[in-house]
């Protein structure tokens, strides 16, 4: 894919040295696999609790009301990370601040391979929460610096994609060395996988030239008058495109991490698979997704050199996946074991996650480039908020229920209740196209 560049000849990213065009577009390329990578160990540290999470309730003599706990306080910081990685990502270089992140996560791993209790397990989650919370929005933040507005689509889904890549490779390497060595094992890998990453991003991780992130091209439903160079925050926030897209990212997450914290459970405690069945299952939503995510950026960048508009592409589209995903939740708690309910698991996931990158591009489309990171990092933690709340009532419904498998079942409900809700509304909010008019015409 072609990277439309702004200067000639070449470019100078953010390290200062001055680029050919070519070199430009390869580069792009180099920078988004390392983003992707970034990602995979990103949502790889999410869902080993929940691979690990029999042998610790085990070790640890964890109820599920305790084990919820450590779920959610993966969470508990996140939104402060989001916040201050999107103050930093306007201050500090990608190349030394994500470098830096992805060291932390190491860090926060590493007490887990020895002994611990349940304050530590707490403590470290908190931690590895807070670290790894600006992470989405400083890697969007990098993405889209290397390309034009109107082919953000496809490089923020490729992105997105690598936190179902984390998960799918995750869930059988993570659950094997838990089987044949031990929970503690598995956090071992994690860390120096972390410390890897690291070290590449370190040598090959950059923003990009300040040219790619301007403009926008034809077949973009038309010409749009240019935003200001800044716009106050709390305007940007009434938007409705940022009221609405917060609203639609906070269901989805709330999916997410009840995917990524009690999924593998359910499937062994509520659904009685053993624990490698139910590591390769739990492995298939996240199959889906990717391939959902990555199809979903190829249909809305066909679609926007087609000509349909912002609001459709990138606000109705969305939308309509996470309503979608939202009933198919309500569907999986009302069918018993097997292939049925399976299918409603993988396709609510994939579904779910398959309107990220469109949605975070139309977030872009209005968000001055200078301020994107921190409006990123402040609807990360206002989606973040999902995180902490979802693994908490699903804990305790599991908890309260007559019998684990009902009590899964009405936490499934009530998630898919409410990610309909915020589908709407989204659906009724989002548009881009009106609000870049709108902050142009007040500048």
């Amino acid at each position: 894919m072609a990277v439309d560049q702004q200067e000639a000849p070449g470019s100078v990213p953010a390290d200062g040295v001055r680029m050919s065009d070519a070199s430009v577009k390869r580069r792009a390329w180099i920078v988004v696999a390392l983003l992707v990578c970034l990602m995979v160990v990103n949502y790889a540290d999410k869902v080993v609790v929940g691979l690990a999470g029999v042998g610790m309730k085990k070790e640890l003599g964890l109820d599920n009301a305790q084990f919820g706990v450590i779920q959610s306080s993966f969470f508990w910081l996140f939104a402060v990370g989001c916040i201050l990685g999107g103050w930093l990502g306007g201050k500090v270089r990608a190349r030394w601040l994500l470098a830096g992140i992805a060291g932390l996560w190491a860090l926060t791993l590493a007490p887990m391979t020895a002994q611990v209790g349940f304050t530590v397990v707490v403590l470290c989650r908190v931690l590895l929460g807070f670290a790894e919370g600006p992470t989405a929005a400083l890697a969007m933040q990098v993405a889209h610096s290397w390309f034009p507005a109107h082919r953000r689509a496809i490089p923020s889904s490729v992105v997105v994609a690598g936190a179902g890549i984390g998960p799918v490779i995750a869930n059988p390497v993570l659950t094997a060395v838990i089987t044949h060595y031990s929970w503690h094992a598995a956090f071992g890998v994690l860390a120096a996988f972390g410390l890897v990453i690291a070290a590449l991003w370190l040598v090959w991780g950059r923003s990009g030239p300040e040219g790619a992130s301007a403009g926008h091209g034809p077949g973009e439903g038309g010409s749009r008058p240019a935003l200001p160079e800044r716009v106050p925050l709390g305007r940007l926030f009434r938007t409705g495109t940022l009221i609405g897209i917060s609203l639609l990212f906070f269901v989805a997450y709330a999916y997410t991490a009840v995917k990524v914290s009690w999924l593998p459970l359910y499937l062994q405690e509520g659904l009685g698979y053993d624990a490698e069945t139910a590591g390769n299952l739990a492995s298939l939503p996240y199959i889906g997704a990717v391939v959902s995510v990555l199809l979903v950026g190829v249909i809305s960048t066909v679609m926007t050199r087609r000509g349909v508009s912002n609001r459709i592409t990138r606000g109705l589209l969305p939308a309509a996946l996470v309503l979608v995903a939202g009933v198919c939740s309500i569907g999986m708690s009302m069918l018993d074991q097997g292939t049925p309910q399976m299918v409603m698991i993988i396709l609510g996931a994939s579904l779910n996650s398959a309107g990220y990158g469109v949605a975070y591009a139309g977030i872009a489309d209005i968000a001055p480039a200078k301020q994107r990171g921190m409006v990123f990092g402040i609807i990360t933690a206002v989606y973040s908020l999902g995180g902490v709340v979802a693994p908490l009532v699903l804990g305790k419904l599991v908890a309260s229920g007559d019998s684990v498998a009902l009590g899964y079942g009405d936490g499934f409900l009530v998630l898919g209740v409410t990610m309909i809700i915020g589908a709407v509304a989204a659906l009724l909010l989002v548009d881009p196209d009106r609000d870049v008019a709108k902050l142009a015409a007040e500048a």
